[in-house]
């Protein structure tokens, strides 16, 4: 298997909770005067009100990723907030955007749990004048400005089938066990997981896909009843943080342990007990302080007017460096990290 390169700044993050910030202001801050040169840098000052609404609350990924967010927002002079709902569900984000809407957040900060369902909530909030980035989980490109997205999904995807096709021998049955059923961006992963199973490894066969909903329990559940409805599996994918880490457990306490192979999407904190026990050989993911922090760097750049979204436009995101707006408005942060035991206990996050 390839080596997959990785950004090398790693924060641990602490689990966030802090109330939306209220401006006072007419009309949503601008945080400094347009510039359109679409060359500058991100910028920021008092006037900058950023808001993250992740998919749910209680995520250590987005607890990693909204830290990031902090961090930017922090350096920037701005004022960060973080909100959401409690589940992750296609309609629980609205009143959190509307709220940062109505109370004139400089941008909102959001992954969609679902690509539509959130679609007038965020026009809206557009039409007020509050920036809207996605990151890692996109809309309808009609309803932000910018998404800021991990990796390219073809890597993701790739990633994983390869790392399940090379721990079960590149043959046998295996099951994907996903976050919610609406998730873009696990839908996509999904769709080109399953063609790059077709194309490249016709000797293993997708024989379910269940949904855990990034609910512990849930993926828990899902997991024990996968293994009982299909006897012969010998893999699981789980593309979500939530999802692997509760597999997992599950395995770590089966027998199937060392006879069902999972691979996925994980955080290096979640997963080393299952790395080092044998669980798991290895699972991959971008670093997810480094996407929030990214994030919030291109809300800025959109509030002060550096960006717009269009395909060319640039901007200096701090520590990361450079970057440039692609097709479609998308904001591409790096490869994904191979973690294994020869590199586990190098991550905190």
């Amino acid at each position: 298997m390839r080596t997959i390169s990785r950004r090398t700044a790693v924060i641990g993050a602490a689990a966030l909770t802090v109330a939306l910030a209220v401006t006072g202001c007419s009309k949503a801050s601008t945080g400094g005067t347009p510039s359109g040169s679409g060359t500058g840098s991100g910028g920021g000052g008092s006037n900058l009100n950023v808001v993250f609404i992740p998919k749910n609350l209680g995520n250590p990924y987005f607890d990693a990723s909204d830290a990031g967010g902090k961090t930017a927002v922090g350096e920037l002079g701005g004022k960060y907030s973080q909100v959401g709902p409690q589940t992750a569900s296609p309609d629980a984000q609205v009143q959190y955007i509307n709220t940062a809407a109505q109370q004139h957040a400089s941008a909102i900060v959001i992954s969609a749990n679902d690509p539509k369902a959130i679609g007038d909530a965020l026009t809206q909030a557009k039409q007020s004048g509050t920036k809207v980035v996605t990151f890692d989980s996109d809309t309808d490109p009609q309803y932000r400005d910018v998404f800021v997205n991990q990796a390219s999904p073809e890597g993701i995807a790739k990633a994983q089938v390869d790392g399940i096709a090379k721990q079960i021998g590149d043959k046998g049955e295996i099951a994907i066990l996903s976050a919610a059923a609406n998730a873009t961006n696990q839908n996509a992963w999904i769709a080109l997981m399953k063609k790059d199973l077709a194309a490249d490894h016709p000797n293993i066969k997708l024989v379910d896909t269940v949904y855990g909903n990034d609910d512990d329990q849930t993926s828990f559940d899902k997991t024990a009843a996968l293994l009982q409805t299909h006897p012969n599996l010998k893999g699981i994918i789980s593309p979500t943080t939530v999802g692997i880490a509760a597999a997992a457990r599950y395995l770590s306490t089966s027998d199937k342990k060392g006879k069902v192979a999972l691979t996925g999407l994980g955080t290096p904190n979640q997963m080393k007990e299952y790395v080092k026990d044998g669980t798991v050989k290895e699972f991959y993911l971008w670093n997810p302080t480094d996407l929030g922090y990214l994030a919030a760097y291109a809300a800025a750049a959109l509030v002060d007017g550096t960006i717009t979204g269009k395909e060319g436009d640039s901007f200096k995101a701090g520590k990361l460096g450079d970057y440039k707006v692609g097709a479609n408005g998308e904001v591409l942060l790096g490869d994904p990290t191979a973690f294994n035991a020869s590199n586990v206990d190098q991550f905190n996050f």
